[in-house]
């Protein structure tokens, strides 16, 4: 008999989340002392942001990999070069926050265009990596089958949310008209749709709050990878409180996780809508909430169909871990 292969946490995703934690308390400090602005933003805010954001997803993704067994070198390698692409492109954004130049569609000077290039590519190599370990998790046997789902499914949506921000490259139609004219460009693609980027925005997050707004389905779509799992875990946790409890029942529960990421690519999709109309977030037109409506009706009677199937196999039967260990 094989003995099982020990649990081990993947140390470069790791290093990379620790790097990152460290960079969030510098940009947070920059925010405060640094007055400088980018694109009507404080020129910190996008790396605090960036190095809030990829240090979860680094710390989700070595948690994934914690257990493989099948797979195990190929989901090794992917989630380096995670980590290697990753800080690539955050040393890219830091550089740009230093310079107090734009680190996104900036084409300025040949320079700048360097930096956006090798940004674009690393980002498709990044989203690579995670698509293979993504394949490697979903293979993987035994553990608890309602988390392995709403791993799938997170993975699924995450890398879907990822894809968004590909729209954002695209030229403005001023953008368009300036080209078709020949003039030179200094900025190429945007994150705002109807209106210029650096206008009024939302705190924090800086979203436009005068036209739509990409980067909101962008960031809801990435984080359907830590959004999912977590449902699988509190549902869980109220079966181990209740065992006896509908919740207790793994049938219910993956029908409840299937139901969360049916309206989780819901919302991805109509955040996206929205902002390809132009309209911001918090300004959502008869259109928007109808179809808001819908969506959460949908949502209802899939959980309202995961509760009525019960009397199949316990949640707690299984260990709860994402694969067997």
């Amino acid at each position: 008999m094989t003995a099982p292969q020990p649990v081990r946490w993947h140390r470069p995703l790791l290093w990379f989340a620790a790097a990152m934690g460290v960079l969030t308390l510098a940009s947070l400090v920059g925010i405060f002392v640094d007055d400088r602005l980018v694109v009507g933003s404080p020129t910190w805010l996008k790396p605090f942001k960036f190095a809030v954001s990829m240090g979860v997803y680094a710390v989700t993704l070595a948690w994934l990999l914690r257990a493989t067994r099948r797979g195990r070198r190929t989901g090794w390698w992917a989630g380096t070069v995670v980590a290697v692409a990753a800080t690539a492109e955050m040393v890219l954004i830091v550089l740009q926050g230093v310079r107090g130049r734009p680190s996104h569609f900036n084409n300025s000077t040949p320079f700048d265009e360097t930096v956006w290039s090798l940004m674009g590519n690393l980002v498709m190599v990044l989203w690579t990596a995670s698509l293979v370990v993504a394949i490697v998790v979903a293979f993987q046997r035994g553990g608890d089958p309602v988390l392995k789902s709403a791993a799938r499914l997170g993975f699924a949506l995450s890398l879907a949310g990822m894809l968004v921000a590909f729209l954002m490259t695209q030229p403005t139609a001023e953008q368009d008209a300036a080209l078709d004219r020949g003039e030179t460009v200094g900025m190429i693609g945007a994150h705002s749709v109807g209106v210029a980027d650096g206008g009024p925005a939302m705190p924090v997050t800086g979203w436009s709050t005068t036209g739509g707004d990409l980067r909101v389905a962008h960031f809801v779509g990435i984080h359907a990878l830590q959004a999912l799992p977590l449902l699988a875990l509190l549902l869980a946790a109220a079966a181990r409180r209740r065992p006896s409890s509908v919740l207790g029942e793994q049938r219910v529960a993956r029908g409840l996780v299937r139901a969360a990421a049916l309206g989780y690519g819901g919302l991805i999709a109509l955040l996206t809508w929205q902002a390809l109309r132009g309209q911001p977030l918090l300004d959502p037109d008869g259109r928007t909430l109808l179809a808001a409506g819908v969506l959460a009706v949908t949502v209802l009677c899939a959980a309202g169909i995961a509760l009525r199937g019960r009397g199949r196999t316990p949640i707690m039967e299984k260990a709860p871990a994402i694969v067997g260990a």
